[in-house]
């Protein structure tokens, strides 16, 4: 049979057992149990102004009325002319509007062309009519082409005080004149 300490060390193992199980539930009083408020969202929203409404226009009659007088004819010495005309002009090249009084600035010429290009993307974030030319195995950085040359000549400054590059002006040369 079990001792009396026995069955004493037994008993105080089940009330310290019991005191700190049940014990604080007892003296922790009133419990409140939070829970989160879910708000739903609607299927269809309400809509809290009036509708719009637009005015619908009647459509304009935009028919434009024939000439009243005829149509002249053509005689075929005057077709012969306009054909010999045709043939003569087509005969001339055209000419680009820029081949006689457009200037560049040749900015710099860089060895590395992502370089050269970040230059160009940031002159171009300035307002300026920035490009790159591959030419001998260097990325040239131009501005322009422009007519007018005092233009060019301001910017020439301007663009020195932004790179440290001095440019230079250049008569511009179109690619098919």
């Amino acid at each position: 049979m079990a001792s009396k300490f026995q069955n004493r060390l037994v008993g105080t193992i089940i009330l310290v057992a019991i005191g700190v199980i049940v014990l604080p539930d007892v003296l922790d009083g009133k419990k409140s149990h939070y829970q989160e408020e879910i708000a739903s969202i609607p299927l269809k929203p309400e809509l809290e102004s009036d509708l719009e409404s637009f005015e619908i226009l009647e459509p304009v009659d935009d028919s434009k009325a024939l000439p009243d007088t005829p149509v002249a004819v053509v005689t075929q010495e005057e077709s012969a002319e306009e054909e010999a005309l045709e043939v003569i002009v087509k005969a001339i090249p055209e000419r680009n509007e820029y081949q006689d009084s457009a200037w560049i600035i040749q900015l710099m010429a860089l060895k590395n062309a992502e370089n050269a290009q970040s230059v160009v993307d940031d002159l171009q974030k300035r307002g300026y009519q920035a490009h790159t030319k591959l030419e001998n195995g260097f990325t040239r950085v131009i501005i322009g082409p422009d007519v007018s040359k005092s233009k060019l000549e301001r910017q020439v400054i301007e663009l020195e005080k932004i790179t440290g590059s001095k440019g230079r002006l250049l008569k511009f040369k179109p690619l098919n004149p």
